[in-house]
């Protein structure tokens, strides 16, 4: 007899709480939850990667690895709904602040800011009894009401910039004239410590968790820059991969796509779909482009690796101190991997030489240099899937997630669809929690069924998932995606992929599958009006409208320095006019 239904219907009771047995007292797991930022699928060791992670992959051995685990394009919309269990257009942060439009403006979830209509976790675990702490990137707002010190967490050192320098206090790009770094509620002006991001990061949230109430429970947010842009990390770990990178992207990309098939993340019918025409040829760069390429990729490699080590040395603490093996331990990415080559942009690039920061192949990756991996590197990182960060399509949203610890089974590879919404009511399942009353609710599916084996899913054939951000969009329904991306990589057309058979999404079916296509794009329009989607403009280009901010900002930091060299220039071009014209006279 099949345990199929028997499964399904274990799953939607313990949804509707009828099966949660909410632990209490001691019972009760602390909870670490390390964020990462812009890893792509294959980017961790123990989803195929090269690069070494060690500390992550030995709680994926002893958890849960999911490899159909699904978030938002880019990482304010992601952050958002991680935190609140509710879709991004409830939340305030439907996008991220640079591709707001004005039709956002006044309109209920749209505020550009986390919202009061939603609870986070931190709030409704605060009220259980819980104590919460988070270091690292917020990129949900600063005002009063939005900061994490507002929003549940006792103790709390963020940024609430889309990035920041790992080194220095100092901001990656020109939209901001600082980079945000708040305690609790009092902006960090300067670092008065010496300062390379994930290894403060992780002193900061021990020193919280060490200083907190011994006798209860905690909520920690460890969420690292890595591997953000500006790539930077310290020597002894990018230079490991001396070398590694020599080959080429295309060559990393094709062995990424045989160790996801070898490992079972995903079928062996998995194909590479093909490359937007805008992409670089690794045998058309010159010498120079080349070694910058290896050597952004070595950093980005060194990167990661650093980061694992200091979530390594927060695990050896917990260890240590005896919370360990009753701490519930979650690591999961933002979005898929960064595609930005800033260099692209003049203003961008004038603004870096202003700056003074580096691009020199030789110390890339240290104190005042700047390194990126651009979109070539960034499809073998999200490798075998398509497209990457900013884009809907697989390689920009389906992202590592591992879970483990007290009440999760060593179960391997999960493959059953799961959505960033479901982390919220998870966690609140294990710790025993009932969600505020009177916020708006959790939409999000409890994963607890999957995670202690009851179940290999918590969604059925039929339950269908949407997702919007600036007109890239999604949605997914049993083995069925339909999707569209905008510019710059895509197109605005909708597509229609069976991931089942297809993750790379290398074969869009819309044309063969006319009834299916007809059906998911009812079941997307339903999503939008649901959740008050308002859309894009028609041709939205996310990466013009960055720019377009980024020259404004730049002209406004610094155009009277600019007019005063085009001056400067004027008169020496006219004193030379001028000695000309006397000397032929």
């Amino acid at each position: 007899m099949s345990t199929g239904p028997i499964k399904r219907v274990l799953a939607a009771l313990c949804l509707a709480g009828a099966l949660s047995t909410p632990a209490s007292g001691d019972e009760r797991p602390n909870i670490l939850l390390v964020i990462l930022d812009d890893i792509g699928f294959t980017d961790l060791g123990a989803y195929g990667s090269e690069i070494a992670t060690p500390n992550m992959d030995a709680l994926a051995a002893r958890g849960a690895q999911f490899t159909n685990f699904h978030v938002a394009p880019t990482c304010a919309p992601t952050r958002a709904m991680l935190l609140t269990g509710a879709d991004s257009h409830r939340t305030g942060i439907p996008t991220l602040e640079h591709m707001v439009i004005p039709e956002y403006q006044g309109q209920f979830g749209h505020e550009g800011e986390l919202n009061t209509a939603v609870a986070t976790i931190a709030e409704h675990l605060q009220a259980s009894g819980y104590q919460a702490f988070i270091t690292g990137k917020w990129h949900l707002g600063r005002s009063p009401t939005a900061l994490p010190a507002a929003r549940g967490f006792d103790r709390s050192f963020i940024l609430d910039s889309s990035g920041a320098d790992n080194w220095e206090h100092r901001t990656y790009l020109p939209h901001y004239t600082r980079a945000e770094w708040w305690e609790d509620f009092e902006p960090v002006l300067e670092f008065t410590h010496e300062h390379y991001s994930s290894e403060f990061l992780t002193n900061r949230l021990i020193d919280y968790i060490g200083e907190g109430d011994p006798d209860r429970p905690f909520l920690a947010v460890l969420s690292l820059q890595a591997n953000h842009i500006p790539l930077q990390a310290p020597r002894e770990f990018t230079e490991r991969y001396a070398g590694r990178y020599d080959a080429g992207w295309d060559v990393l990309r094709e062995e990424r796509r045989r160790a996801a098939i070898a490992l079972g993340l995903v079928p062996e019918s998995t194909q590479l779909a093909e490359q937007p025409p805008a992409l670089r040829d690794w045998g058309s760069l010159s010498r120079r482009e080349r070694e910058f390429a290896i050597a952004s990729r070595e950093v980005a490699a060194g990167m990661l690796e650093a980061a694992d080590h200091h979530v390594g040395r927060l695990l050896d603490w917990l260890e240590a101190q005896g919370q360990l093996e009753n701490t519930l331990v979650i690591v999961l990415s933002d979005n898929g991997p960064e595609y930005n080559h800033p260099t692209d942009n003049r203003a961008f690039a004038m603004w870096l030489a202003v700056q003074g920061y580096s691009r020199n192949p030789g110390n890339l990756g240290e104190q005042g240099t700047y390194a990126f991996i651009g979109p070539e590197w960034a499809t073998a990182s999200a490798s075998p899937l398509s497209l990457f960060k900013f884009h809907a399509g697989e390689g920009g949203v389906r992202v590592p997630l591992i879970v483990a610890g007290p009440g999760v089974e060593t179960l391997g590879l999960v493959s059953g669809f799961s959505f960033v919404t479901d982390i919220a009511p998870t966690l609140l399942d294990m710790a025993g929690a009932r969600p505020l009353v009177g916020r708006e609710p959790i939409t999000g599916r409890s994963l607890m069924p999957v995670l202690t084996g009851q179940s290999d899913t918590v969604y059925g054939p039929d339950d269908a998932v949407g997702l919007e951000m600036s007109g890239m969009s999604a949605l997914w329904r049993g083995d069925w995606k339909l999707a569209r991306s905008m510019p710059p990589f895509g197109d605005e057309q909708w597509r229609l992929f069976n991931l089942a058979t297809d993750p790379g999404e290398a074969h869009d079916l819309a044309a063969s599958e006319p009834e299916i296509l007809a059906s998911m794009m009812e079941a997307y329009a339903a999503y939008e009006a649901r959740v008050g989607v308002i859309p894009a403009p028609e041709g939205f280009n996310a990466a013009e409208r960055i720019a377009a901010l980024g020259w404004k900002a730049f002209l406004d930091q610094h155009g009277l320095m600019l007019a005063g060299i085009g001056l400067l220039f004027v008169m020496l071009l006219g004193g030379g006019v001028i000695l000309v014209v006397r000397r032929q006279r």
